[in-house]
This record gives structure tokens, sequence and C-alpha cells, in this order.
């Protein structure tokens, strides 16, 4: 029997998870530049009943978000923060992650003969603020006003971007709008929602697993039709993508709190392991269980994909947790560090790359964008921004929230 003797305030597994499927987010969105990439690879359509990898990253991103949640507010609060400061704190990411992503969605809206810049340009701009306003400066009293200057400067750029932004229709051109807020706004309200049910309901296993619960039944009952009755405030309440999102979150949430009840015990060992494993069944045995109704599509957010893609990442997870904390093999996943601790860096830096070479004219040869070659490529051009994320880590560029 393998066995942890003692609490662990941070599982390596978590942050090797983070780190690979923040490599698989890189790849499976680097998709757009390949041709003949085969479907099982792509999102799947709307109407459509099926699911390919990239529909399954995000949830399991998701998934991680609330493995996290609980090892960080309970950090907080060994430091004496008071659930006010805690709160604020929860507010304040979730600011950051919503503001973030309703820039990066309407980046995707913005017409290119609109503005006075360049699409390109504005997104390049975008990206500079966002690291001077969520860049993690030293702790240096000396500098201390040249560091807020740099982030009041961060926000008066993304105030001048918001001005002269034109989106939408070339001939009727709108402002920003919300739109669905993007991934990193979904994060955002996923993190809000399953942060404040943990900060209520602590390391009490029923109440985490009843919140957990309330998000999945949500969901299942907004597609039953249940929830019909309250179409007209649908627009301006509701749970985000129907209680999806949250309840992908806080099933990372459950498995948290469950390894933290054994840790208090010193027992944490291959019972956990069956633990996380019966909760993967579980999931796969919802979801496929209500595939015959509605489907599996991560556009529509069925249940099915909710059921399935849960049960993926606790399956994942327990695999990650057998190998990288009870076998300690975890050397392997090195040169993924970064982008399992420098996150939010590695997901930006992309778009200044894409950026910067649509305004250089820089492109490969078309042999090296398709098929197995152009897969290959993508993967390496994932690998690129992670090794690229650990370098400007080292010269003090990592963005924090």
């Amino acid at each position: 029997m393998q066995t942890l003797k003692s609490p662990s305030l941070r599982l390596d597994s978590i942050d090797i998870f983070r780190a690979f499927t923040m490599f698989l987010m890189i790849f499976v969105n680097d998709l757009w530049s390949l041709e003949e990439v085969p479907n099982w690879l792509e999102h799947s359509k709307a109407a459509e009943d099926a699911m390919g990898l990239s529909d399954v990253v995000f949830p399991g991103f998701l998934f991680i978000v609330g493995l996290s949640i609980p090892f960080a507010i309970a950090n907080r609060r060994s430091k004496g923060d008071s659930n006010g400061v805690i709160t604020m704190h929860i507010i304040e990411r979730t600011f950051a992650l919503l503001l973030m992503g309703i820039f990066i969605v309407n980046l995707e809206n913005a017409v290119q003969s609109g503005m006075v810049v360049s699409k390109y340009v504005w997104e390049i701009l975008m990206v500079v603020a966002f690291f001077l306003i969520w860049n993690v400066y030293p702790a240096n009293p000396d500098k201390k006003p040249l560091y807020t200057g740099l982030k009041i400067l961060g926000y008066m750029i993304l105030v001048g971007l918001a001005v002269i932004y034109k989106g939408g229709d070339e001939a009727n051109p709108s402002w920003m709008k919300t739109h669905w807020y993007g991934i990193l706004g979904l994060i955002g309200w996923s993190y809000f929602l399953c942060a404040l049910v943990y900060q209520a309901a602590g390391d009490r296993i029923g109440l985490i697993v009843g919140g957990w619960l309330f998000f999945v039944l949500f969901n299942l009952a907004e597609f039953a039709g249940i929830l019909n009755f309250l179409d007209p405030v649908k627009d301006y309440v509701w749970i985000v993508g129907g209680g999806s999102m949250p309840a992908f979150t806080m099933g990372g949430v459950v498995a948290s709190v469950i390894f933290r009840f054994y840790s208090r015990q010193n027992k944490v060992n291959t019972s956990y392991l069956w633990i996380l494993l019966a909760l993967g069944v579980v999931c796969l045995a919802y979801g496929f269980g209500t595939r015959p109704f509605w489907g599996i599509s991560k556009i529509r957010a069925t249940p099915a994909w909710v059921g399935i893609c849960s049960g993926i990442s606790f399956f994942s997870f327990a695999f990650l947790f057998w190998l990288v904390d009870l076998k300690k093999i975890k050397d392997w996943a090195n040169v993924l560090k970064p982008a399992g601790t420098a996150t939010l860096t590695c997901y930006l830096i992309p778009y200044i790359w894409y950026a910067v070479i649509t305004l250089a004219g820089i492109g490969l040869p078309l042999y090296l964008r398709t098929g197995i070659v152009g897969l290959i490529k993508s993967a390496l051009f994932s690998l690129l921004i992670i090794v690229v994320t650990g370098l400007i880590n080292k010269i003090g560029i990592k963005l924090k929230i």
C-alpha cells in the first residue's frame, strides 16, 4: 500500500495536471492553422452527437481550477486572512478573469477596417496591458511607485483600446459586448461560484458534494425543461453554462476536499485512489445514461458532456495522483513545469505570437501545416510556448491574479 504520511499543502499532481492540460489547450487552439486535421481532434458541431479532444480540454481545466480552490483558500487562512479578505480576493480574481475574457472575445469579433489601428496591433496592446496590470512585480518599496504607474498605464491602454474598438458587422459596426465572456470569463464565473461555495462549506464533504450535485442537476433540469418558468430572468441572472461550467469545477473541489479529509488522518493511500476511480465511473454512467436524450455536445453543454468529461477528469487526476504523488515519478514533466505554475502567462503568449507573425507576413509552407506533419508542428509550437514562458519567468515576467 502506497501512503502519503503527512498532510500536503500542495499536490504535485495538480500542477502537472494543469501543465499537461495547458499543453493540450495550446495544441488544440493551434489546429486552426492546419489543413486535414482529423475530426476526433477538433470541436464537434452543435448539432452533432459527438465529442472531440478539443471538447475535453476545457472541462479538464475547469476541474483543475476546482482542485486548487481548497488549497488556495486554506493557505490564505493559515496566513491569517479573514473571510472578508478572502472574499475580496475572490472578487478581484473574478474581475480580472472577466475583464480579460471580455477583451479577448471582442478581439475575435473585431472589424479590421473599422478601427484606427490594425486588429493585430490592438491584440498586441491588449496583451501588453494585461502584463502591465497583473505582472508579479518584485517586493521593492523603492520601486513601488514605478510598479503602480505601470499598472495604471495598463488600465489606460485598455480604456484606449475600448474607446477605439469596432466589432460585428463591417456595414454597421458596434462597440464591445460581453458575448459569451470568452474562455477566461467562463473560468472566472465558475471560480467565483465554486470558491464562494467552498468558503461557506469548508471541508465538510457532505456540503461540498451537495454543491456539486446542485450544479449538475441544475444543468440536467435546464435540459429537461424543468426550469422553463425562469425564462423571463434567464437573460439577466443565470448560472454560467446552465450549471455545466461550475459543475466541472465543483468536481475538482470534491476531489480535493476528500483528499484533505484523508490527509488529516494520515491515510492518503490507494483508498483515495479508488474513490477517485469510483467517482469517475459514476460520472461516466451519468454521461452515457443521459446521452440518448440530448446527445453529447460541448457547444450546447449537454448533461452527457458534463458527465463524460467529468469522468475523464477524475480518471486523469487519479492516474497522475498515483504516478506523481504515490510513485514519485514526476521528472518527465519538468519541461512542462512553466505551464503549471505560470498558466495565465502561458495562455496569453500565443496571442502576441499570432499577431506578430500576421503583421510580419510570416507563414509556414502548406506541407508543414498538413496532416501528421502539421500536428507535429502544433505540438512543437505548444512546447515552444511553454519554454518561452519559463524563460520570461526567469527575467521577472509572470502574471498572477
